[in-house]
């Protein structure tokens, strides 16, 4: 079972079966918690949302920084210890909140509008492609798996190379530009972000078939909210790049 999302990996189920069906993940119970998330990371956004437009810019960056470190740690922590999901998805929603409210109020307010487009379009993408992929329209099939994890490499490899390289002054050109070269760029990474929901839906509904404990439901929660995140990110990155060209 290959998924690209670090969170998700192919021996996550493993022998964690449960004997109790009342105990045992469900596709409905990994539903709600996700929601459950969502609404976490909504309210720490609206605070720091506020405080930005309040004019307390000395407040945001250092939460910002908090979400950051915060977010990292859970994530880390989460992922090898995945019976403390309960505690830790929660944690990392709450942190992942502060970072995503002081982003969404930087977009802001260079172009106005653009955080609810941005929503928008990323819970449209979910819900089509969950339609699509329970009326088996899409099929993560091993082939299919094989070309969005290769990709995601290969886009991780590019934002890694980005980041060192502007450590010491030099800037990858083109791509991160609002040419037609990086536009075309943040389309085609929002579209293999798109496509990882393909991967998680078909994650949960096999950690669900293979009768995986309880607990099982915040962690596939957890891994299909970093997705939802990325998704959004790069629907702004590519939302800016377009009404800068304005």
């Amino acid at each position: 079972m290959r998924t690209a999302n670090p969170a998700l990996s192919d021996k996550t189920f493993q022998n964690l079966q449960v004997r109790d069906d009342s105990q045992v993940m469900t596709i409905q119970g990994t539903t709600n918690k996700a929601m459950f998330l969502l609404l976490l990371v909504l309210a720490p956004a609206l605070v720091v949302w506020q405080l930005f437009f309040a004019g307390a810019f000395a407040a945001v960056l250092p939460l910002m920084i908090v979400g950051v470190i915060g977010s990292l740690i859970a994530a880390i922590v989460l992922v090898f210890k995945k019976e403390w999901a309960l505690v830790l998805a929660p944690t990392y929603a709450l942190f992942e909140g502060l970072v995503l409210g002081g982003i969404s109020a930087f977009f802001e307010t260079m172009y106005e509008g653009i955080v609810i487009q941005a929503v928008g379009l990323t819970f449209g993408i979910a819900a089509a492609l969950l339609l699509a992929y329970t009326s088996r329209l899409i099929r993560a099939t091993e082939n299919f798996k094989l070309g969005v994890v290769a990709a995601t490499g290969g886009i991780a490899l590019i934002y890694v190379a980005t980041f060192l390289l502007g450590l010491f002054g030099i800037r990858i050109p083109y791509i991160h530009d609002s040419g037609l070269i990086g536009i075309g760029f943040s389309l085609f990474v929002c579209v293999i972000a798109a496509l990882n929901l393909v991967l998680d839906f078909d994650f949960i509904e096999q950690g669900a078939a293979r009768g995986a404990p309880k607990y099982m439901e915040w962690y596939g929660a957890f891994g299909l909210m970093v997705t939802l995140v990325w998704l959004y990110l790069e629907i702004l990155r590519l939302l800016a790049k377009l009404l800068s060209r304005k």
